[in-house]
């Protein structure tokens, strides 16, 4: 690692936001930790995307495992001495079935790895950057348009993302003592695997399927860097990024 190089953890990192999120933080500089539960996708996504850059590190990790997370931190550490930026990007959604049908484990599901992941990342990383010198840090939480508006069949998905919103205001007021500061990105509509049902048709409120506008994930990346590139007396606590004309904004 370069002297003059900031550390990063991107979680969710062998594809969709989560690899471009990457590839943006590589090409800034940053000394990136791929984080995510597969191996093979987080090689294939780290061959990807160094191009002339430094290699990322790749760590396997289950979000949802505090001793996998505190494994993951430890590895950072361990190779790069430091954490300047933690990117708290995994995240998995439930079947689009009414609420009154879905499953505890489904529900369990949802919420251990996009709100109890994001809080033991978040715990982990308060305790290197608090101690560390220079001390502080920076984290950037994956929220969603979800976290201000549900789509149908949603529950699980929107109710974590809501929760996401109340940890990054917490985790930003906290962490003002360690020199922590603490932001989200709702973003809305990337084109990743996840959104692809989006070009044929998704449900609407009023019942009816209508195909919505994607972005590519590199603008999302964009904004996580500028984000991730202001000092530390400075923040983003939210920002949106979303397809223009996407159905979020007015009546649709």
């Amino acid at each position: 690692m370069a002297e003059s190089s900031k550390v990063a953890i991107v979680t969710g990192a062998g594809t969709g936001i989560g690899k471009a999120i990457c590839a943006g933080l590589l090409r800034a500089g940053y000394a990136v930790v791929m984080a995510g539960r597969r191996r093979q996708a987080l090689d294939a996504a780290a061959r990807e995307i160094a191009g002339d850059a430094s290699k990322p590190l790749v760590v396997p990790t289950d979000v949802t495992d505090p001793a996998s997370v505190a494994a993951l931190f430890t590895a950072t550490t361990q190779a790069f001495g430091r954490l300047d930026l933690l990117v708290n990007n995994a995240g998995v959604s439930s079947p689009a079935i009414p609420l009154e049908d879905i499953s505890l484990e489904q529900w369990r599901a949802v919420v251990d790895t996009n709100l109890t992941g994001v809080f033991l990342c978040t715990q982990e990383a308060f305790r290197i950057m608090r101690d560390q010198h220079p001390r502080g840090g920076r984290i950037i939480n994956n929220g969603s348009i979800s976290a201000y508006a549900p789509r149908p069949l949603s529950a699980p998905y929107t109710a974590t993302k809501h929760a996401v919103l109340g940890l990054t205001k917490a985790t930003a007021l906290d962490g003002r003592a360690y020199d922590i500061a603490c932001g989200q990105i709702d973003i809305g509509n990337a084109a990743t695997d996840m959104t692809a049902r989006m070009a044929e048709g998704v449900l609407q409120p009023d019942g009816t399927l209508a195909p919505e506008p994607r972005i590519d994930p590199k603008h999302v990346a964009d904004a996580v860097v500028y984000m991730a590139g202001l000092p530390l007396d400075a923040n983003v606590l939210t920002m949106t990024v979303m397809a223009t004309k996407m159905p979020f904004v007015g009546r649709g």
